[in-house]
């Protein structure tokens, strides 16, 4: 459970990139919430015929989506778009002591509906994440900022983390894929035409890896730093464009083919250590590029 703590200032600090005034003046964490630490329900629930949220159609809003926002010392910068967005990462989960409460963009926080908190994507939006060690997967609505914790991707409401199987474990590896609804209706995975109740596995590059934990093989491959890898290039060339606005560092866009797709890989480096790789990855993530990876790949 001690995965869930770190929720308690940063969501205090985001009611304020946003609301509108929910609340007339800056409240502390003790005062706005009954419980000092997160927690399940004190009875179980049955999430066996919970549905899925429903992606629909949402005009755009400006609550909850003021870019750059800096929480904890750390500056983040919302996607413009949320068109061919996939990522692995942690996921962890909140639940009762956010029950009730104000979300990013104004709206309720309700632990037994499926949503979810992101730092970067635009809300509100939808999302489909699987569960990267037993294949389960969820799709829930993101109307909240977070998790603030270095090393976690998503927060997922206690309901959604319960159908993916890991509320016990407090995390999971995940994949995070953005669905996109147009005007008329259509659906996007990542950039890809999606319907919802397809059985499509995970989109995500599958030669991705969380941490670089072992040397480069050969010399024909190298560490390298990676931010994100998009079904499309147009992303990927847009996120490559900010990272070259505070970074001097080499880097590239690395089209792939794998048996999911063609994926494009934004990546700093080479780098022939991995002390000078995790020196770059500090920097990045205070520049607020904060869902990064190490991995091996071809130079």
């Amino acid at each position: 459970m001690n995965a869930k703590r770190h929720w308690a200032a940063g969501l205090a600090v985001l009611l304020l990139l946003g609301l509108g005034g929910c609340a007339s003046s800056p409240q502390t964490s003790s005062s706005r919430y009954a419980l000092s630490q997160d927690r399940a329900p004190s009875k179980d629930i049955d999430v066996s015929g919970l549905p899925d949220a429903s992606p629909r159609y949402e005009k755009g809003r400006s609550a909850g989506n003021k870019s750059p926002y800096s929480v904890w010392g750390k500056t983040y910068r919302v996607l413009d778009t949320n068109d061919g967005y996939v990522a692995r990462g942690t996921a962890s989960w909140y639940g009762e002591k956010f029950h009730g409460h104000r979300t990013s963009n104004g709206e309720t926080f309700d632990m037994y509906e499926m949503s979810a908190a992101h730092k970067t994507l635009r809300i509100p939006s939808y999302a489909r994440v699987t569960n990267l060690d037993n294949g389960r997967s969820v799709i829930v609505r993101v109307n909240d900022r977070g998790p603030f914790h270095s090393d976690r991707l998503i927060d997922l409401s206690y309901a959604a983390a319960k159908k993916l199987g890991y509320q016990s474990k407090g995390t999971a590896h995940v994949e995070v894929a953005a669905i996109t609804v147009r005007p008329d209706g259509s659906m996007y995975l990542a950039g890809q035409p999606f319907q919802p109740g397809e059985q499509s596995g995970p989109v995500a590059d599958s030669g991705e890896a969380r941490t670089a934990e072992r040397s480069p093989n050969g010399t024909g491959e190298a560490l390298f730093v990676q931010l994100a890898s998009f079904s499309s290039r147009g992303p990927a060339e847009a996120l490559l464009k900010r990272v070259r606005s505070v970074l001097q560092n080499p880097m590239r866009v690395r089209a792939i083919n794998t048996q999911s797709g063609r994926y494009h890989r934004v990546q700093v480096g080479p780098f022939e250590t991995e002390a000078a790789a995790r020196k770059t990855q500090g920097l990045l993530e205070a520049r607020g590029f904060a869902q990064t990876i190490l991995l091996t790949d071809s130079r």
